[in-house]
């Protein structure tokens, strides 16, 4: 017998067995535990039941499961139909997540919980700021795990927007992520989107990499000043580089100082001659080209040479 069968709460509930259809070729071994798992939920789904005994069955399930999409809309579907305490669904989403690190469905389910729970705390600073503490809190413990989960960034950047992150907390927060992992290019790209897309002074419509005026002088000069600094920790960094050259195109900051022989890193050198070229100043931008070719990035030496050979041509490479 098993766990359901023997169960008398669910002696009311005929399971309904997976029918793969006839002559099927490749039939999933599941275990018996999963497979009568299963045979009940889909009997309660057919139903359409919302209950207690539901979310009990779906913990399990998703136990067995995580990446079981169609049980975690039930249980978000039972768990709204019941009025059930979120902050305690988003405790047990937590302990799914941390051993779960690159599951997507979870993420999804944490979204509709917090979608759901939004309006119930909307005109309290103080449970706005809880939860965002709370859930920044938790972020924190998954990115210790794996710094660049794409589905974590993802939310975060779902939930600045949600819960109006944009402050001084979440730029911190960040911070130590960047300090830890210099070379993480999700959490540079969080910051950039924390900075530049902030309601109360960005524009709307503003693309990134474009310049926006609304953006004050002192921030601009601030996230240079930022960038600079880590790039100068970490000098042969590219993405650092580009980081700094969407500031700077962000910001309208003209790009004029620096000589091609003064830079070692190949990738600012890089930088540096596309924005001369695209200012005209071919003999400086050529400077560069050649400096990469035959001291700095020997093995890609033809391909410099053809950049060298564009120069004064209208072409982006």
């Amino acid at each position: 017998m098993g766990l359901y069968d023997k169960d008398p709460i669910w002696d009311d509930v005929v399971p309904i067995a997976q029918d793969d259809g006839e002559g099927a070729l490749a039939q999933i071994a599941y275990t018996d535990e999963y497979a009568e798992a299963m045979g009940y939920l889909r009997a309660v789904m057919a139903s359409k039941e919302y209950s207690p005994r539901v979310l009990e069955l779906t913990e399990h399930i998703i136990t067995l499961n995580a990446a079981h999409y169609t049980v975690w809309l039930y249980r978000a579907t039972t768990l709204f139909a019941l009025s059930s305490p979120l902050p305690q669904e988003l405790e047990f989403v937590n302990e799914i997540a941390l051993e779960n690190q690159k599951n997507y469905q979870i993420w999804h389910h944490r979204q509709l919980l917090i979608d759901h729970l939004y309006p119930s705390i909307s005109e309290s600073p103080a449970s706005l700021k809880a939860l965002a503490d709370s859930e920044r809190d938790f972020m924190t413990r998954m990115f210790h795990k794996d710094g660049k989960n794409y589905h974590v960034w993802s939310y975060r950047q779902y939930l600045v927007v949600k819960l109006d992150m944009f402050n001084e907390a979440e730029l911190k927060s960040v911070d130590e992520l960047i300090k830890r992992d210099v070379r993480n290019n999700s959490a540079w790209s969080h910051r950039f989107f924390l900075v530049f897309s902030d309601p109360k002074y960005s524009t709307t419509w503003a693309r990134a990499n474009e310049f926006d005026g609304s953006i004050p002088k002192e921030i601009v000069e601030r996230e240079i000043e930022y960038a600079k600094s880590a790039t100068y920790r970490r000098a042969a960094e590219s993405e650092l580089v580009e980081l700094s050259q969407g500031r700077f195109e962000e910001g309208g900051v003209k790009m004029e100082n620096g000589k091609g022989e003064d830079i070692r890193s190949s990738h600012a050198l890089d930088f540096l001659a596309d924005v001369w070229g695209e200012k005209g100043e071919n003999e400086k931008a050529d400077k560069a080209l050649e400096l990469l070719g035959d001291k700095y990035d020997k093995i890609r030496k033809n391909y410099w040479d053809w950049r060298r050979g564009l120069l004064g041509k209208k072409v982006r490479v």
